[in-house]
């Protein structure tokens, strides 16, 4: 009896260590929004909320603040600082250099990188800065590419399967072509050692057609995995195919299996975002 009974309290001592373990285990994903234009306030937590749920992730989000336009403050980004993967939906930031330097240091960390649409141009500072060739620098360097054009807000976007690539394991569950209400971005030539997985076409372009354009791809960054899409309109997240094919990206980033059919990738909560396009300040 006695020997049980020490078991027991041995037990008992040692279960708030265990679960410590356990969360500490898990991966942590940190979402890094701020575009205040495609509503990634939005999207990025309905996003974290399947990985929570469906894959038992651990999830942080960090948000504009006050408001998602207010692009000199990002709050919670101290998360970065045990993060095992970060994705940034950014849009033309400008932030002071303790939170630039928060994720500048998980960036060069040597770990995977996943990035949305605006990303590509998640820095807008002065002319001058010290920080101003991250303008251009950031999107290029650590996704392929910069902001150069889309194809107008009129537009949509058909989306089909890069056929060299049709067996990634980040398009497993992907449907072979599909169509989003997100304008195609213009990002040819990519930079680095970008694997287009995607292509779309602009349906409807307003002026001139550019023509096929990568809309995902994955590369590296100081030989970490990085997964990139340029799609990110709060409606292209209503279109199951772009969920599963964020999913997949961020379990591919971490190095995890997914299934043969694809990620699980159906909300867990209502997903009801409010409408594109980029608030007017107030006066």
């Amino acid at each position: 009896m006695k020997s049980r009974s020490a078991f027991s309290a041995l037990a008992f001592l040692l279960a708030p260590l265990a679960a410590l373990y356990a969360q500490t285990a898990q991966p942590h994903v940190v979402f890094v929004t701020g575009d205040d234009e495609y509503r990634s306030e939005f999207s990025m937590p309905m996003i974290a909320r399947i990985l929570e749920a469906r894959y038992h992730l651990r999830t942080s989000v960090v948000y504009a603040r006050p408001a998602p336009q207010s692009n000199t403050n990002l709050e919670g980004l101290e998360a970065l600082k045990s993060a095992d993967l970060a994705v940034f939906f950014l849009r033309w930031r400008a932030l002071p250099e303790n939170q630039l330097r928060l994720i500048l240091d998980y960036t060069e960390s040597g770990k995977p990188l996943v990035g949305l649409r605006t990303t590509t141009h998640a820095f807008l500072y002065p002319k001058g800065s010290r920080y101003e060739y991250l303008n251009d620098g950031f999107g290029i360097d650590h996704f392929g590419q910069k902001w150069i054009r889309h194809h107008g807000h009129t537009s949509t976007t058909d989306v089909s399967v890069a056929p060299e690539q049709a067996a990634h394991p980040i398009l497993r569950g992907v449907e072979r072509s599909f169509h989003v209400p997100s304008w195609l971005y213009v990002v040819e030539p990519l930079h680095g050692d970008c694997v287009p997985l995607l292509v779309g076409r602009a349906v409807n372009p307003e002026g001139k057609d550019y023509g096929p354009q990568p809309v995902a791809w994955t590369k590296t960054y100081k030989g970490a995995r990085v997964f990139f899409t340029t799609l990110g309109h709060p409606d292209d997240f209503r279109v199951l195919p772009v969920r599963r094919l964020l999913v997949n990206g961020i379990l591919w980033a971490l190095g995890r299996d997914i299934p043969t059919n694809g990620a699980e990738a159906e909300p867990v909560a209502a997903y009801d975002p409010p409408p594109s396009g980029v608030p007017e300040q107030k006066k």
